[in-house]
């Protein structure tokens, strides 16, 4: 009874067996087709996180903190204030630097002025030159009739002696004349020569206080720290009355609007990615609701653990063999970050389609444009020429059109006639009533 009833039962089991390995062929086979026509195309990780940049702001010029703008979670535009430094030390170096300036320009602009004033001691030298040899000739002459006149008995000897002394008087003023003119002539020439071809403006001493009056004006501007990029608050480390040196940081910016995927592939999953293929990746704030389209921009140039703070030493002896893990960055389509955006150190899944593998394996053309970039400190340097020139304006006066004026007369440029040439005049004539009161 009981090997009837094990007969009737085997045909039955061997059906099950049957279909049981009927349908784990077909399994097999349906796999096999899938990896074959497309699982093969496709390598993804869940070892992916989202990074950004993380822009820490910073004092350039040591202070006190006096002020904070904005708080942890912020939203702040690339130029907004966020942190105000005590600006007294620095208002005062200011205006020293401003007085300098100006006292500097006023000098300089002297020079200028008693260029004119030297060239009128050089005419003046000059015609005491020649008044005193038109003496010394009168003198000679009339020793000369003198001495003939003597041997006839004509003039006494102490007339002729007369003669003579005038004439040795006559020769002194004339050498003291000509003394005179060399040492106006070296004066003229020492002062063309803290002048020559420059104007105010460029000559090297006004340049070099104008100079000190942009550092302080750019320490003085710099009390106050704008954003140098639109982006959230982040970090906020800075406290009001915390004394603070150049450097230290005091909260951070975080533009999510710029942030990207660092996927970290196996090594063996590396062989067919090219720059340029698409990705498809799922954060896990969203889940699968929502899929973010992406491209590949990069793979790292080394393992992770090859840039560790302490990479690991193969060396020792101990060694067991570890799949190594390589970055590749991921960029994600603008419209969808903007619509879902994400946050930086979110996890995510990335899935790489491969199909194409065209592209290059690593980037091999430098690039062109700049990565980031900032105006916000630009308009700093603007403001201090600015600043600069109305300094030098206010105190140039004339002598800065004169000097203009020879300035394009040298070049072989002509200078305004009205101007320069009047200026040129009224400073001459002033040099020349200067030097005949000081005679």
């Amino acid at each position: 009874m009981t090997t009837t009833t094990s007969n009737a039962r085997n045909p039955k089991r061997k059906t099950a067996l049957l279909a049981i390995t009927g349908v784990a062929a077909a399994g097999l086979l349906g796999w096999g087709l899938y990896w074959g026509l497309h699982g093969r195309y496709y390598v993804s990780t869940d070892n992916a996180y989202v990074a950004g940049n993380v822009v820490q702001v910073t004092p350039q010029v040591p202070g006190t903190v006096v002020g904070i703008q904005v708080e942890d979670t912020d939203f702040v535009k690339a130029g907004q204030p966020l942190v105000r430094l005590d600006p007294a030390d620095a208002r005062v170096a200011l205006e020293q630097a401003q007085a300098q300036l100006a006292q500097t320009v006023r000098e300089v602009r002297t020079l200028f002025v008693n260029d004119a004033t030297y060239a009128a001691n050089v005419r003046l030298r000059e015609a005491d030159v020649r008044r005193a040899g038109t003496e010394v000739a009168r003198w000679q002459d009339d020793l000369a009739r003198r001495q003939g006149l003597t041997a006839k008995g004509a003039v006494s000897k102490e007339e002729l002696e007369h003669v003579q002394s005038a004439l040795s008087n006559a020769q002194a003023a004339q050498a003291s004349a000509e003394a005179a003119l060399a040492a106006a002539r070296e004066q003229l020439a020492a002062n063309r020569a803290l002048i020559d071809r420059t104007t105010v403006e460029t000559h090297p001493n006004v340049q070099r206080a104008a100079a000190r009056l942009r550092e302080a004006h750019l320490a003085y501007t710099r009390a106050s720290l704008p954003a140098p990029v639109s982006g959230y608050i982040a970090k906020r480390a800075a406290q009001v009355g915390q004394r603070v040196a150049a450097g230290t940081p005091l909260m951070s910016i975080v533009p999510l609007d710029q942030v990207w995927i660092d996927a970290n592939f196996k090594e063996v999953q590396l062989a067919d990615m090219r720059i340029g293929q698409p990705v498809k990746v799922q954060a896990d704030i969203y889940g699968s609701k929502v899929e973010y389209d992406g491209r590949v921009v990069g793979v790292g140039a080394g393992t992770g653990s090859a840039f560790a703070l302490l990479p690991a030493q193969n060396a020792t002896g101990n060694w067991i063999k570890v799949v190594q893990r390589v970055p590749v960055r991921v960029v994600l389509d603008a419209r969808q970050l903007a619509e879902h955006p994400l946050r930086v150190g979110m996890s995510a899944e990335v899935t790489v389609d491969v199909h194409d593998r065209s592209g290059k394996v690593l980037a091999d053309v430098p690039r062109s444009t700049p990565v980031a970039r900032t105006e916000v400190f630009a308009t700093t340097d603007a403001e201090a020429d600015r600043l600069v020139r109305d300094i030098i304006a206010r105190n140039a006066g004339g002598a800065a059109t004169t000097a203009r004026g020879q300035d394009k007369a040298a070049a072989g440029t002509p200078a305004a006639p009205g101007v320069a040439a009047a200026t040129g005049q009224h400073l001459a004539h002033a040099g020349a009533q200067a030097v005949a009161a000081r005679h």
